[in-house]
């Protein structure tokens, strides 16, 4: 292994409180906010300057805004719309 990288050993990550933060803006929106650590290591071969422990952190935002209508719009071309039933071509005997 060249010298130049530093290894990481991974570690498991156990969420200890909420995932979520919710603020309320002044026009009455809602906005989410969850977090999640995608991955976490400890260097095995590396150390801050101080000595102490040097982490890789990877987190995930997922932001999701509420207007206070609670309203949203998809346009009619975005929507599955189910066909509808079509009549028996075959006539009683």
């Amino acid at each position: 292994m060249a010298k130049e990288n530093v290894e990481f050993k991974w570690l498991d990550a156990k969420l200890t409180g909420s995932d979520t933060v919710v603020f309320r803006l002044e026009d009455g929106a809602l906005v989410k906010i969850r977090v999640d650590i995608n991955r976490a290591g400890i260097a095995t071969n590396f150390k801050n300057p101080d000595g102490t422990p040097h982490y890789s952190i990877d987190a995930g935002l997922r932001i999701q805004i509420i207007p206070s209508s609670k309203k949203f719009y998809i346009p009619k071309s975005k929507l599955r719309i189910p066909a509808t039933p079509k009549e028996p071509k075959m006539k009683p005997i």
